[in-house]
C-alpha cells in the first residue's frame, strides 16, 4: 500500500509545478486567448447523453483567467455534479523565446504520470480511493490526471470539435431477447399506443430470434459529448487531443489557423447513423463480426 506521505507528496509537487506555470502565464506574452465556457452539469444528468451545449465563447484577459482558473480546477469543491469531469476547452497562443513555458509544461505533464502511476500500483478500487483521499481531500483524481496539451511546432490550422464516445457491453442472443421481453413490459415511452408499442418490440424479437444462436451481440451506446482539439499540419499529417483543458501553442505564427468550438447539437454532430448499422436502433444493439 502507497504510504499517505508518499500519495501526499508526489501530488504537492504536481500542484506546485501548475501554480509556478500559471504564474509564468500571467507574466508571458498571450498574444491570444480563447475560452469556450460550458454549463456547468447538474447532478440530475450525471447519467444522461444531452442532446446540446451550449457555447460561450470568451477572449481575451478574461479567456486568459478562465484558462489559468481552470489549470488548478482539481477538485470538488461545491460542484453539484461529482461524477462528470469539469471540461475547460480553450487556447493560449504563448510567445516562449527561452522555452520556459515548455520546459515547464513538460514538468507538470511527467509529475501528471507519476502521480498517475503511484495510485494505480493500488489495484483494488475501494482502496486507491481510501489511500488518495485521505492523503488529498475533496480531489477529484481524473483532474490530476489530465495533461496539459501543448505545441511548440507551427501547425496549419488548430481546431476544436466534440468527439462522441460510446459505451459498450457484449451479450448473447438469449440476454438481446430478454431485454426485449423486458421492454414490452414498460410503460409506453412514446406518442403511440401501448398496443402498438408491443407490436414494434415483437418486430424487434423476430429481428433478433432470426440471428444463429452463436451470434455475438453488443450495446454500443452513445455517452456524454468531450470537446477535442485537432491540430494540423497537412492533410496526412495531423492529430487530435483532449480539449478537456485550455490548449497551448507555443510561439505561434500568424499563418496558423484557429478555430473554435461551437454548439454541439446532437442531430448535426453525433455521426452515429452513419457509421453504425444497428440491427434495433432504439437499443444500440448491432451483432459483431466474428
Amino acid at each position: 500500500m502507497k504510504s499517505k506521505l508518499s500519495i501526499r507528496s508526489h501530488f504537492d509537487y504536481l500542484f506546485e509545478q501548475i501554480s509556478l506555470f500559471c504564474e509564468e502565464i500571467k507574466q508571458a506574452d498571450v498574444t491570444q486567448a480563447y475560452y469556450f465556457k460550458l454549463p456547468p452539469v447538474q447532478k440530475k444528468d450525471e447519467l444522461s447523453a444531452p442532446d446540446s451545449i451550449h457555447v460561450e465563447k470568451l477572449t481575451g484577459q478574461d479567456a486568459s483567467n478562465h484558462s489559468i482558473s481552470s489549470y488548478k480546477d482539481l477538485f470538488l469543491d461545491k460542484k453539484e455534479s461529482g461524477k462528470v469531469l469539469t471540461r475547460h476547452p480553450g487556447i493560449l497562443l504563448v510567445n516562449d523565446p527561452k522555452n520556459e513555458i515548455r520546459n515547464r509544461l513538460v514538468e507538470i505533464n511527467l509529475a501528471k504520470d507519476a502521480f498517475k502511476e503511484l495510485i494505480l500500483e493500488i489495484t483494488n478500487n475501494d482502496a486507491r480511493f481510501e489511500a488518495v483521499h485521505s492523503a488529498v481531500p475533496s480531489l477529484v483524481t481524473l483532474a490530476a490526471y489530465r495533461k496539459i496539451h501543448f505545441e511548440e511546432a507551427v501547425p496549419y490550422s488548430v481546431r476544436f470539435t466534440w468527439m462522441t464516445k460510446h459505451s459498450t457491453k457484449t451479450l448473447s442472443k438469449k440476454a438481446a431477447l430478454d431485454i426485449l421481453q423486458r421492454s414490452s413490459q414498460y410503460t409506453n415511452p412514446r406518442a403511440i399506443d401501448q398496443n402498438n408499442w408491443q407490436s414494434i418490440v415483437e418486430q424487434e424479437r423476430v429481428r433478433v430470434s432470426s440471428l444463429p444462436d452463436s451470434a455475438k451481440l453488443r450495446i454500443r451506446r452513445p455517452t456524454r459529448v468531450s470537446p477535442e482539439v485537432n491540430v494540423r499540419f497537412s492533410a496526412k499529417n495531423r492529430y487530435h487531443v483532449s480539449g478537456a483543458l485550455p490548449f497551448v501553442l507555443l510561439n505561434p505564427q500568424k499563418e496558423t489557423k484557429i478555430g473554435e468550438l461551437k454548439n454541439y447539437s446532437r442531430d448535426s454532430n453525433d455521426p452515429r447513423k452513419k457509421e453504425y448499422n444497428y440491427l434495433i436502433e432504439r437499443i444500440y444493439l448491432e451483432t459483431i463480426n466474428s
